[in-house]
């Protein structure tokens, strides 16, 4: 189907129409919530955890419970199979997901969908390839076993036992006993560890023994670290795993179980179906916070002259409430779950959220961008910013790199350090430093070793095409979901920062092999995708364009060497501008254990960040 013609759009115009949409989106509130997109895998488990309490006379839910399947049926893909969103590819894991919920509710009124399934899981590997696209990490291939066991499509003994009796050992020691699972996943440990015991026991007698004897300890861990209204990480597939394998296992009364459902049937949207997670309220509100930060010339905000750059902030009584908010949002306290130390943020402001080191770093730069010009740090802020940078520099790891949830948890992909939180804390550290000056002399000479750490790390990951790989973001497209676009994009505009305060020719020379890559992987129609040659997208194409346009601020790549791709890249947006499409979201966030997912915040606040930043380049004539 053809684009319509659409009227020519300048680059300050499409950045202003950017920002309005963006400030558009704020909630009554005052801060941003945005949308996760809906998700089968989501759906699928939620059915079977209502499926299983029905069928124990726990819970009374058909109506959700139909909702769900019909939910399922009307989004199977054509090839039979199902993807984690309405825009994925259908993969293993989701598949055998809906296919074992239809075969276990109500295996009569869908055969053509079983079917179907049945055919696309048998051409694709079934049990072998879950297993395989996990590797050593189980932290979704046995609860996808689980699930289908309990289920009835798969037998009990290709269910990998778990050993939850690990969770009763002091948290201090978890890294120590190399744990199966990465660190946020201690409930499925606990709940499905419980539940394959129950169906299968050990033929060891001695872990016989201490596998029943840790079954109370492990559950009274288990609802200590629950949040009040039941859902783990706000996400309704860990919710729904432990709801299900405490039914499967003989404890549907238990209080956790209660918790788990009334989460579950709380989380429910009105066509059926279920989100990945509740939201990223926190996460999106710094990213639009520093999105719109950065200076434009002739923003009309309250500070400063039309004439000069100014940043497309809220009004002065407006950012208070935003700063209020985001400060209500850290970490007061140790966290139950993970026993994280106080002063990060985590994604969410909901109670299921944990701190994490992207989050922190975004709450951190968001705090310093409400305080535009010479506006001066009240003391709880000065505090708040303090505590974050020391919960930064106490997560580090001995590799230099900054890991997601918890220190020295190395050895599964989800708990190693990752490039993008590493360049985000460096960001977020060296603007502390710089921006609120009189910290203690020892406290300065850590951050500062901190940052050259954090350096030395990021040189030794960028690879030799010069990309540098992401965590938490990917690409669908490409052969192995690998997305270094994103990755090599975050870390240039890092390293943009800390040689904009600190040049050096070692810095100079990893933005330059990064930048160098991002502009030959563009494609010939203008976009970005994760490498040349794929789909591009609003998210990556504004990606590569704020990298590009921060390159051209610097100076440290000359523009004649960039300037062809920044005016094809931004046309690319103009263009996406002049139709009404820069709100297209794809499918490029991965969730825990590769859970795909979109959110209908992220190209907006992209592009507007892209934008902006590529018109004040404009401006200044590159």
């Amino acid at each position: 189907m053809s684009q319509p013609v659409s009227e020519p759009i300048t680059l300050s115009a499409a950045a202003g129409q950017a920002t309005e949409r963006l400030l558009a989106e704020r909630h009554p509130d005052g801060h941003w919530i945005g949308e996760l997109s809906t998700s089968a895998l989501s759906t699928s488990t939620a059915v079977m955890a209502l499926h299983l309490a029905q069928r124990a006379g726990l819970a009374d839910h058909p109506s959700l419970i139909e909702n769900g399947l019909k939910w399922l049926a009307d989004h199977q893909n054509d090839d039979g199979g199902w993807g984690d969103t309405v825009l994925s590819f259908s993969n293993i894991s989701t598949t055998m997901l809906a296919h074992g919920v239809f075969q276990a509710a109500d295996a009569d009124r869908f055969p053509e969908q079983i079917r179907r399934s049945g055919t696309w899981i048998d051409e694709h590997g079934g049990i072998d390839a879950v297993i395989a696209r996990y590797g050593k990490d189980r932290t979704f291939s046995v609860p996808i076993l689980t699930h289908c066991a309990l289920a009835g499509i798969v037998d009990w003994d290709r269910v990998m036992p778990l050993p939850f009796e690990l969770a009763c050992i002091p948290p201090r020691f978890y890294n120590a006993v190399r744990l199966p699972v990465v660190s946020y996943a201690l409930p499925a440990l606990i709940a499905i560890g419980q539940v394959i015991f129950h169906r299968r026991g050990h033929r060891n007698p001695i872990i016989r023994r201490i596998r029943r004897a840790a079954i109370g300890p492990s559950l009274k861990i288990l609802e200590r670290i629950q949040p009040d209204h039941g859902g783990f990480l706000e996400a309704t597939p860990l919710t729904s795993f432990v709801a299900m394998s405490l039914i499967g296992a003989g404890h549907g009364q238990h209080p956790v179980t209660r918790k788990c459902l009334d989460f579950i049937t709380a989380s429910v949207r009105s066509d059926g179906s279920w989100p990945i997670d509740t939201n990223l309220a926190t996460w999106v509100t710094t990213l639009s916070v520093n999105a719109l930060s950065i200076p434009v010339p002739g923003d009309s905000a309250d500070q400063g002259d039309s004439d000069t750059a100014s940043a497309a902030l809220p009004d002065a009584d407006q950012r208070g409430v935003i700063r209020d908010w985001l400060l209500s949002q850290q970490m007061r306290s140790r966290h139950p779950y993970t026993q994280a130390a106080p002063g990060g943020w985590a994604w969410t402001d909901l109670p299921g959220g944990v701190p994490d080191a992207d989050d922190t770093p975004g709450a951190m730069l968001a705090l310093l961008n409400l305080r535009p010009g010479e506006e001066t740090l009240t003391d709880r802020e000065r505090s708040a910013l303090s505590a974050a940078a020391e919960w930064l520099l106490n997560l580090q790891n001995r590799d230099g790199g900054w890991p997601t949830f918890c220190r020295g948890w190395g050895t599964l992909p989800f708990d190693r350090s990752a490039c993008d939180l590493t360049a985000h804390a460096l960001r977020a550290l060296q603007r502390w430093i710089a921006q609120v000056p009189g910290q203690p002399r020892p406290l300065q000479r850590r951050t500062m070793a901190a940052i050259r750490r954090g350096v030395n790390f990021l040189q030794r990951q960028q690879a030799d095409d010069g990309t540098w790989l992401p965590l938490w973001f990917g690409n669908q497209w490409n052969d192995d979901d690998a997305n270094p676009l994103y990755g090599t994009a975050r870390v240039v505009l890092g390293l943009c920062d800390l040689a904009a305060t600190a040049p050096s020719a070692r810095l100079s020379g990893m933005i330059r092999r990064g930048i160098d890559w991002i502009a030959a992987s563009q494609n010939d129609d203008g976009s970005w995708s994760a490498r040349r040659g794929l789909p591009g997208s609003v998210e990556e194409t504004a990606l590569g364009v704020e990298a590009v346009s921060r390159c051209l601020e610097t100076g440290i790549v000359p523009d004649a060497d960039l300037t062809g791709c920044f005016e094809t890249g931004t046309a690319w947006l103009l263009e996406r501008s002049a139709q009404g499409r820069l709100d297209e979201a794809s499918p490029i966030g991965f969730y825990f254990a590769k859970l795909w997912y979109f959110e209908r915040l992220y190209p907006i606040i992209f592009a507007t960040s892209a934008l902006r930043r590529a018109a004040a380049v404009s401006a200044r004539g590159r």
